[in-house]
């Protein structure tokens, strides 16, 4: 099951400069940040002199300048970084896997996240206060839903994730990327401390075993925007702190720990608890398949660095 998880192998013919500089799990995540790094600077370019940031374009034309800086500059680098360093197929982005694994994580992040609003409603910390048919969804769907769950997962659990799993094994790769998720969320309105370790766990660690057992980066990604899309515009919840208008106008009271304060509800002990029975449910599936990459990082070195 090990050898199967591992997407990426060194070749044996490398030569030893190759293999740190080019193969090394440190060397492709660096790659793939420069390349990053340098097409999000040509995407905003691009946007800027089309206008579409600009104070007159459209919701709508905002939204979708949204998704290519978020989507496209990670898709370009990860796309050029498996096929040109890897040299390997896109196997866990195959176009055959997005519109049927898409839909599972699409159905699973709107049945996930309606759970937690479902309890929160149930202990009293959530109350509709009336209905807006006319609310932007396509802008608020291009930007949160899909630029985040598109960008997002492919950095975290498409490089992130995968490589330090090659590298130092599966714990270390959820740990990693995890922690990553969580610190990435530290700036956004109303983050605090807790919502970030909120957000690393019930989704970083989430989305890393989802990863981990389907090798599918469209089931994450459509978890991730749907979920994104059902808090924000379906039950008109803040989305990661960002103020949301949603077909459901909404509120909730109770404690912060309870409601998620101003945060919403992913900073909620519902969502959290919710979220790490899930991962709990997909640890065990993992552990009894044998598919846990185990932490052997002297193997790794001499696999990739000693004398073939």
């Amino acid at each position: 099951m090990h050898d199967q998880a591992i997407a990426f192998t060194t070749p044996p013919a490398a030569p030893r400069w190759m293999r740190w500089l080019l193969f090394s799990p440190l060397a492709r995540i660096v790659i793939f940040v420069l390349l990053f790094l340098a097409l999000s600077f040509a995407t905003g370019a691009l946007m800027h002199v089309l206008g579409w940031r600009g104070k007159d374009a459209s919701a709508t034309i905002h939204g979708l300048a949204q998704l290519l800086m978020r989507a496209l500059p990670a898709l370009l680098a990860y796309l050029l970084l498996v096929r040109l360093v890897e040299r390997r197929p896109l196997t866990e982005l195959a176009p055959r896997r997005l519109l049927p694994d898409g839909a599972i994580g699409t159905a699973a992040g709107l049945l996930l996240f309606s759970a937690v609003v479902g309890v929160l409603y149930l202990l009293g910390s959530y109350h509709v206060t009336g209905t807006n048919p006319d609310a932007p969804w396509v802008p608020a769907l291009l930007m949160f839903g899909l630029g985040a769950g598109i960008g997002e997962e492919i950095i975290c659990r498409g490089v992130l994730f995968r490589i330090v799993e090659e590298g130092l094994g599966s714990w270390w790769a959820l740990l990693v990327s995890a922690l990553f998720f969580g610190a990435a969320h530290v700036g956004n309105p109303g983050a605090t401390l807790w919502s970030s370790a909120a957000i690393a766990i019930e989704a970083g660690l989430l989305f890393g075993m989802i990863y981990h057992l389907t090798r599918s980066l469209p089931i994450c990604m459509g978890l991730h925007a749907a979920w994104n899309f059902a808090q924000g515009t379906i039950y008109g919840i803040p989305v990661s702190g960002t103020p949301a208008d949603g077909w459901l106008v909404s509120t909730r009271s109770g404690p912060d720990w309870l409601s998620g304060g101003v945060f919403g509800a992913e900073a909620s002990v519902i969502a959290l608890g919710l979220c790490s029975l899930c991962t709990l449910s997909l640890l065990v599936v993992a552990l009894r398949r044998g598919s846990i990459v185990p932490c052997r990082p002297w193997q790794v070195l001499r696999r990739r660095f000693g004398r073939h």
